[in-house]
């Protein structure tokens, strides 16, 4: 009998043991993130590249976009390179806690929902959701005129979340990139796009009298970038570098850039 206890007590202290050196090498393993980037002179970022003016290919295939401009100057300022892991939006949490990447920029809001698995740096700029018609429609003039519409969102996105509280549309299509909702939008399968409103901006100055925003916006929401949990010491540097380009006006730069006005002008 003591011998099964003695063992039951060894298998205990052994399982305990364990853990708490799982959990030491895991904290280890965090806070030593930073000194890891600037060591291999690299930080890999997971990002789309169906959501333009943030992050999308141009003419030529290269990904260019207010966020890509915003995390290499982020690079820069560590002292490193960026080098950028494209994907579907809605994967990108989940590879970014299964290790896939150092960190996530790609206009992702900073929500409470969110936040049970990944964590945040400062926000970097605010969005909101708004919503874009084509501009000949004179019937939608706000989210009560959606009742027997077709609408479309991007998957996985705080749009698709507003979307999906607007009550009595006929059909939410979702779509992997907001450009295929567009595209939809265009030839007539779906009455209007729930978006973010720099994106919404976007469009109307690349499709000039193709596309409108309907006046007021649905949300307002702050974006960040995402971190696993416990990686604090890369947090908090990218938190000064925000604040320190916001104070030297690099992010107002980057933003009359994509944006044609200064989403940071009070």
């Amino acid at each position: 009998m003591k011998k099964l206890i003695a063992a039951a007590v060894a298998v205990v202290f052994s399982v305990v043991l364990f853990a708490a050196c799982g959990q030491t090498t895991k904290n280890n393993a965090n806070s030593n993130l930073l000194d890891k980037i600037k060591k291999s002179g690299e930080i890999t970022i997971g990002t789309e590249e169906g959501y333009p003016p943030m992050e999308f290919r141009d003419g030529s295939g290269k990904l260019v976009g207010f966020d890509v401009d915003f995390s290499n100057e982020v690079a820069k300022r560590l002292g490193v390179k960026a080098n950028f892991l494209v994907m579907d939006f809605n994967g990108l949490i989940l590879a970014l806690n299964s290790n896939k990447f150092d960190a996530a920029v790609a206009s992702i809001s900073i929500t409470d929902e969110r936040k049970k698995n990944t964590d945040f740096s400062a926000s970097y700029i605010n969005g909101g959701q708004v919503i874009a018609v084509k501009s000949g429609r004179e019937d939608i003039k706000g989210a009560g005129d959606l009742k027997g519409k077709v609408i479309a969102c991007e998957l996985g996105t705080t749009g698709e979340k507003v979307a999906n509280g607007i009550k009595g549309v006929k059909e939410l299509k979702k779509y992997d990139k907001i450009t295929e909702a567009f595209q939809d939008m265009s030839i007539g399968r779906v009455d209007a796009a729930v978006i973010d409103e720099q994106v919404g901006g976007y469009y109307i100055q690349k499709k000039k009298g193709e596309f409108k925003i309907v006046p007021g916006a649905l949300s307002k929401e702050p974006m960040g970038v995402a971190y696993r949990k416990g990686d604090d010491s890369l947090k908090k540097e990218i938190d000064k570098i925000i604040a320190d380009m916001k104070k030297d006006g690099t992010l107002s730069k980057l933003s009359v850039k994509w944006f044609g006005f200064d989403v940071y002008k009070e």
